[in-house]
């Protein structure tokens, strides 16, 4: 699976939402997974990110391989750590419904790259990336 990158521009007047921008999801997994696990799901998916669900399966995170990597190579690591356990972005994530503008404005003002983009709920239903 090959991940394309979206440059999110909203044309004015045009009225589209972060629904109409937004990509596939992509693998999402169970937030109390470990992060070596986490980090095996993203090579053989050949994803940069997973989304994180907590136990009623609604969106608590995201992380990328970069993230991984970084916690996996602190002196603090065990092979128990769990996702939940390391800090992450939680947080608030894109509405489906939000002017794609206002989104881009939103993950620009937080350095986000990739932004979960969640329904009225809190469930995942895509991502929405940005690159420079």
């Amino acid at each position: 699976m090959t991940q394309v990158q979206t440059r999110l521009l909203e044309a004015p007047g045009t009225g589209l939402t972060a629904r109409d921008a937004m990509e596939a999801p992509g693998p999402q997994v169970d937030d109390h997974m470990t992060v070596d696990v986490a980090m095996s799901v993203l090579i053989s998916a050949r994803v940069e990110h997973l989304l994180l669900q907590d136990d009623a399966g609604r969106c608590s995170g995201l992380v990328t391989r970069a993230q991984l990597a970084a916690h996996r190579d602190s002196s603090w690591y065990s092979d128990r750590v769990r996702l939940r356990d390391i800090p992450l972005d939680r947080g608030p994530f894109t509405c489906s419904a939000a002017r794609l503008g206002d989104a881009e404005a939103a993950m620009r003002g937080r350095t986000l790259d990739v932004s979960p983009v969640v329904d009225e709920h809190g469930y995942s239903l895509g991502i929405l990336s940005l690159f420079p």
